[in-house]
Order: structure tokens, then sequence, then C-alpha cells
């Protein structure tokens, strides 16, 4: 069997991504509902690109990149974000309609997550994460209520024998019901029962101690403040993109503040499996 790694010393929030033009539309990767695709941009790299167009559209790509940049403060591995600019004429030219339907609707500011040939979907049978990283990685998904690291999609991928983490759209749970916020603050967050990690996760206590320590209010805002004004206001969920960003770095600083609430939940979730 094969082990990976995939901690490494906290990497402070830049200040932006770096934004390309997609050039060209190589393939869509039909895994789930949101039809990512594999596209090329004018910096010469290939991207995983995620629509706002899509199935939740705009809220996916604010999970994606709020949580992904905090996994990658954190330590772990993250293929870099960028944001993926997509021309009025893109896609024009695309046969299947569904997919042309989805170019149209997506035309402006997307996400893209820098392509990592050759890295192959994480196999828990086949390959060994450590009880450290594990009880990192299954705290921080039930930190940010990521419902979508399962045995079934673990969203992990082995590349150069690292353990990588992709696709955190599905996290944030609370902002497709805004007006209940406050209440997911303190959930156990029982879906942590389906990660995939979680049989390993033997240190959650010590990883809790951990990474409470290396995150602040200011670092979660300055990843907050990331986010474009336009996805914010696309859900209509406030009335202005400040109210919105103010609500995330409460949700996420006070969830972090009351964190005993789903640590205990995973490690009564990992007393029943073993």
């Amino acid at each position: 069997m094969n082990s990976v790694s995939s901690i490494d010393s906290p990497v402070f929030p830049s200040p932006d991504l770096r934004k390309v033009n997609v050039t060209r539309y190589v393939m869509p990767l039909r895994e789930g509902g949101s039809l990512p695709a594999l596209a090329d941009a004018d910096d010469g790299f290939s991207y995983v690109l995620k629509f706002k167009g899509a199935g939740q559209r705009e809220k996916a790509l604010i999970a994606e990149l709020i949580c992904g940049e905090l996994a990658r403060f954190l330590g772990f591995k993250v293929p870099e974000l960028v944001f993926a600019e997509l021309d009025e004429a893109f896609g024009r030219s695309e046969g299947d309609e569904e997919i042309q339907d989805l170019l149209k609707s997506s035309q402006g500011l997307n996400l893209g997550l820098h392509f990592l040939s050759k890295a192959l979907t994480f196999d828990p049978g086949a390959t060994v994460v450590d009880e450290w990283t594990a009880s990192k990685l299954v705290w921080f998904d039930a930190w940010i209520t990521n419902v979508d690291r399962t045995f079934r999609n673990t969203n992990l991928l082995v590349w150069n024998r690292e353990l990588w983490l992709i696709d955190h759209g599905a996290s944030l749970v609370f902002h497709h019901a805004w007006e209940n916020y406050q209440r997911q603050i303190s959930s156990s967050f029982p879906m942590i029962s389906n990660h995939v990690l979680l049989p390993f996760a033997t240190k959650l206590e010590e990883a809790d101690h951990e990474m409470k320590s290396k995150l602040t209010e200011v670092v979660i805002k300055q990843v907050v403040d990331m986010v474009p004004d336009e996805w914010i206001l696309a859900g209509r969920d406030t009335e202005t993109a400040e109210e919105a960003r103010k609500v995330y770095v409460d949700f996420l600083w006070s969830r972090l503040e009351q964190s005993f609430h789903f640590v205990n939940g995973a490690i009564d979730a990992r007393k029943s499996l073993v």
C-alpha cells in the first residue's frame, strides 16, 4: 500500500487570485451535477473550470474559494485557484446543447483549479493516510460543513505521492438557508459520519488544538474578502456584499470558537465505526 502526506506549514492568504482568460473548452468532466470542464487559458496552463451557471451557481464558487484558500492556509495541498474569465463568444460552436447553455449562462467571472496532470483519485483501500493528517482533514471538513468527502466521492487526489484536496463547492451548507445560519454555528455536523478518513482520525482533540491555534478572525476575513462582490450579490441574500461577508466571517469564526460541538460529534461518529 502507498503512503501519502498532505500537511505543510500555514501559508498566509494572498490578497487576491490570479485572473486568466479561458481560450479553449477541452472536455466536460461529467462528475456530479455541476458539469465542470477541463479548459485551457491564456497563461498556457489547463484548469478544471467551475461554472457559475451550474447547479448551485455562484454559491458553489464562493464555497470553493473560501474553503480552498482556508485549507491552503492551514497547510493542506490544494491546486491553485484562479478567476477564469469566460468571453461572451465562448462556446458558440459547442455542439452539445446542455454544455452550450451552461457556457452562455456562465459568461464573465468563473473559478478554475489548476489541472494536476496524471493525478490519481484517492483510493482508501490502496493508499495509507496517517492518523494526524486524517484527523486534521476530518476536523477541517467538520468545521466548514463539507458534505462531500465520502467513500463514494472522496474529492481527494494523489499527485507526486502527496494528498491534494479538491472540490469544496458543497461546503458552507448554511448559505443555502441564509436566515438560519446562527443555528448552524453550533451544529455537530452529523454527516461527518460519512467521511472517508474518519476511521483513521484518532487524534481529533489534538487536531482541534493545533488548527485553532493557527486561525484568527483576521485570516478568515482576508479569505472571505477575496470573493467577488458579483458572486455574493447574485444570491440576493443581503442588501450589500459587505453584509454577506460579515455573515461568512461570523459563521466561520463563531463555529471555530465553539468547535467542541463538531469535534465531539466527529469523535462520537468514529466510535460507532470501530
